[in-house]
């Protein structure tokens, strides 16, 4: 797109039927990255201290939400961002509210709940005004933004009633509003007119930008665990290695199957690979909180942690597998591509397996296994 046609100074959103040959990812989406990484880390970390059932309810919950935020943000940034004043103030709006989010979560525990929830409910109203308002200016916009609006703003009654619900009913509520956030689209894919939208390729890119954060959410939880122990010896340097050698290979095998892959052609096909990312972070994400732990976890608890370890690196190698079914590949790449998953799928299976009887083993033998 030729630059006498972005629009003026104040930049109304871009229309949806405009197309750029080829988009680069800009400044102004790696800043607004930032804001989501320091939610990940926050909510990684609040799940290392209460590794319960209800905490990881609650970590799953918050994960799916912030990551609905980014998402939503980021497509709307692909779809109608412009260089004007427009798209840099509703970026900086959605990072204020992501960042309101992170502080409530601080909150002491008899208020954590109330401001949590105003905090996420702002959010809400935020992303439903979000893609509301394209259609102020673009009336082609309208029929499609329709489905979006209501289940948005449904979604947002849906958080609003959980202030005056009684606690077995409040987070099966939040987990409802949940699928009302991600029901727009694949309520689309259903119109025929509809099926022919296509997940850009640079928002495959952001997807794999999002990755690498979490992968940074790892990195940290191996440096972490590292430093809880007292005494450094060869054994524990040694360790340390092999706990980043498994980060780097898990980067590896993604980046080498994932990266510069287009989505397939179709709405319903971009939504379930978008769908399929959100196993794959979360195990990122649980896989740092175990990092920090698995190195001084006591003999009483190196049992589960160890399972936990081997299952959550599972967990990852699958949904790779996942996401590559729905990327397009050259047809020399095929066949090498069904043997490699079925690799994957093999060695997650024998890692989760095997996770689970080797409990007894030396962390260094463990990880030097995997």
């Amino acid at each position: 797109m030729k630059h006498e046609h972005i629009a003026p100074w104040w930049g109304a959103p871009k229309k949806f039927s405009t197309k750029f040959a080829e988009r680069k990812i800009s400044w102004l989406e790696l800043f607004y990255d930032l804001v989501y990484t320091v939610a990940i880390a926050r909510i990684t970390t609040y799940f290392s201290q209460h590794p319960t059932l209800s905490g990881f309810l609650d970590y799953l919950y918050l994960f799916i939400m912030i990551f609905w935020g980014w998402f939503n943000g980021s497509m709307y940034h692909d779809l109608h961002g412009t260089p004007g004043i427009r798209t840099r103030l509703m970026t900086l709006w959605q990072m204020v509210a992501v960042a309101a989010m992170i502080v409530c979560l601080n909150s002491p525990q008899d208020r954590i709940m109330f401001r949590g929830t105003i905090s996420i409910m702002v959010m809400q109203l935020y992303i439903t005004y979000l893609w509301w308002s394209v259609g102020i200016y673009d009336k082609e916009h309208r029929r499609l933004n329709r489905p979006y609006t209501i289940c948005f703003l449904l979604s947002l009654l849906v958080i609003f009633s959980t202030l005056f619900l009684h606690p077995p009913y409040v987070r099966i509520a939040f987990f409802a509003s949940l699928v009302l956030n991600y029901l727009p689209p694949f309520y689309m894919s259903l119109g025929s007119r509809n099926r022919s939208f296509n997940l850009s390729p640079s928002m495959t890119e952001r997807l794999g930008l999002f990755t690498i954060i979490m992968f940074g959410e790892v990195v940290t939880g191996a440096i972490n665990g590292a430093t809880t122990v007292q005494e450094f010896s060869w054994v524990s340097w040694g360790t340390f290695v092999l706990a980043i050698l498994i980060v780097f290979a898990l980067w590896w095998i993604f980046f080498a199957l994932i990266a510069d892959r287009n989505c397939k052609e179709g709405l319903l096909k971009g939504q379930v690979m978008i769908v399929c990312y959100i196993p794959l972070l979360m195990s990122l994400g649980m896989l740092g909180a175990t990092f920090s732990g698995i190195f001084s976890a006591t003999q009483a608890a190196q049992e589960w942690t160890y399972r936990l370890f081997a299952f959550r690196i599972a967990i990852f190698l699958w949904g790779t597998v996942l996401i590559s079914n729905f990327l397009m590949y050259p047809a020399s790449y095929i066949p090498a591509r069904k043997w490699f998953q079925l690799l994957l799928v093999a060695v997650g299976a024998i890692i989760a397996v095997g996770g689970y009887f080797v409990t007894q083993l030396p962390l260094y033998l463990l990880f030097t296994i995997i």
